[in-house]
């Protein structure tokens, strides 16, 4: 009987140490998106610009795209080929995953279909609190990007 109790018991701080160490962060970044980024979303790794293949880093602020030579490269802003290129009305797919970048061939395929879609409402023009409250709405300068 004392054996059954004593397994019972470590079964219990087993299992009750098992969900202590399982629970799931839950990490919020509205204040860094920017007002060109899509509304809805408390927390975002990437944007993924399907009309120039290019993705928005949003935790460094720094676009992510190929350089000449292929290769992906951080940089502040949009490559010069995209500087004319409107961040307010292209379409921003969420990408919640490190180095988005690297499945660029599955995302190219994927989004395909949002290319020239104008329909995504953002955080600029957005009613919502939670964006006033974190700095965005406020009369800032217009511009590109």
């Amino acid at each position: 009987m004392k054996k059954i109790i004593l397994l019972a018991a470590i079964i219990f701080f087993v299992s009750a140490f098992n969900k202590t160490s399982a629970q799931v962060r839950i990490s919020v970044n509205i204040g860094s998106q920017p007002d060109w980024g899509p509304v809805g979303y408390d927390h975002v790794d990437y944007y993924y610009l399907p009309d120039i293949e290019t993705y928005y880093y949003v935790p460094n602020k720094k676009f992510v795209h190929l350089n000449p030579a292929g290769k992906w490269v951080y940089s502040n802003g949009l490559p010069h080929a995209y500087s004319g290129y409107n961040l307010y009305n292209g379409y921003k797919v969420v990408i919640n995953q490190p180095n988005a970048y690297k499945y660029h061939n599955e995302h190219k395929i994927k989004y395909a279909g949002y290319k020239a879609n104008r329909s995504q409402v953002i955080i600029k023009n957005s009613k919502e609190a939670k964006y006033k409250r974190n700095g965005h709405n406020k009369g800032k300068a217009k511009g590109r990007h």
